[in-house]
């Protein structure tokens, strides 16, 4: 009781030099990290700006449609003009060929639905799950936010759901970054994990979004339930989707390291990892998982990027997006 209480504080988080130090060894995130982030957005075009056309509408079987395009007005046609636009009826009427011309919407709503849950409370690479979620989130809310796009976004987990509504607002995504932080905090709480939490992270989504939004997932790659994937259908045939779950090298491939043990609350298990037998198991059902991942993506037609702690999260999307040497994986 006595270590407990030096190492939170009286609301149930950890200390301020706790959460210095577990942050440094990437155990948490802080708010000033996901701020930082945010001069990282122009090393990966994720939304196309008339200078430049994000890679992902590129992406097989990506159906991303981008903002919406309201009628303008019908100019004489110039050099460069596509030729699609062309108003056939005002250029018969008038014998000098004309264009239509559209603008883009201001804003489309882009939601964060972000999972921070002790599923996601492990990790044997660069950080852990829960906080290559929360820097992937940062990344993609700051894309969104320089494209002049509405943010906001669900954080879910241990502690129930934190909503923010998306506006195309500075404060609004620094609340849902602070939020996001502070649930990444809680997570040494010995809270158990709701097996459906992420379906009912989906249901709410459904019901806050309008069609033509943009829903983004970043979940724990075990999160994904028949009832999860049935709410992430219903969510598709309404918003555009970009599917990013979150693994760790150790959730594909145990070591042969021996004996090993795992806990869970008062739960324990020993696993020989000598038995090749059980490597090999452990693997399929990783490869099983990430398959259903794939085939969900297919069939919904929406970009998949699967993310995970080993390495830094711009440099996967760059190589998800093609945009390093070695093209798409």
């Amino acid at each position: 009781m006595e270590r407990r209480a030096q190492t939170q504080g009286a609301a149930g988080d950890p200390s301020p030099a706790v959460v210095e130090a577990l942050a440094d060894a990437g155990v948490f995130t802080r708010l000033a990290r996901l701020i930082e982030i945010r001069h990282r957005t122009r090393e990966v075009p994720l939304f196309s700006s008339p200078q430049r056309r994000s890679p992902l509408v590129g992406l097989h079987h990506s159906r991303l449609r981008g903002r919406g395009v309201d009628f303008d007005q019908v100019r004489v046609y110039q050099p460069g003009d596509d030729v699609r636009t062309i108003d056939w009826r005002v250029t018969a009427r008038t014998l000098e060929p004309h264009t239509k011309l559209f603008h883009e919407e201001r804003e489309r709503p882009i939601y964060l639905v972000v999972e921070q849950s002790r599923r996601l409370f492990f990790g044997s690479g660069r950080v852990l799950k829960s906080v290559l979620a929360a820097e992937a989130a940062a990344l993609v809310g700051w894309a969104a936010l320089e494209h002049n796009d509405r943010v906001g976004g669900l954080v879910f987990g241990n502690q129930g759901q934190d909503e923010i509504r998306p506006r195309r607002s500075k404060h609004s995504l620094l609340l849902l970054l602070d939020r996001l932080a502070s649930a990444n905090r809680r997570l040494l709480d010995e809270a158990p994990v709701d097996p459906e939490n992420l379906a009912q992270a989906l249901r709410r989504t459904r019901e806050v979004l309008r069609p033509g939004s943009l829903a983004v997932l970043l979940c724990d790659e075990r999160s994904l339930s028949d009832t999860a994937e049935q709410q992430l259908r219903l969510l598709g045939r309404h918003v555009d989707l970009l599917l990013m779950p979150l693994s760790d090298p150790l959730d594909h491939a145990l070591p042969a390291a021996g004996l090993l043990r795992f806990a869970s609350g008062p739960a324990r298990l020993e696993l020989d990892s000598h038995d090749a037998t059980l490597r090999q198991a452990y693997r399929a059902a990783a490869g099983e998982r990430a398959e259903r991942w794939q085939r969900l993506a297919s069939k919904l037609c929406v970009p998949l990027l699967p993310l995970n702690t080993a390495t830094d999260p711009v440099e996967q999307l760059r190589r998800h997006l093609g945009l390093d040497k070695g093209g798409p994986r």
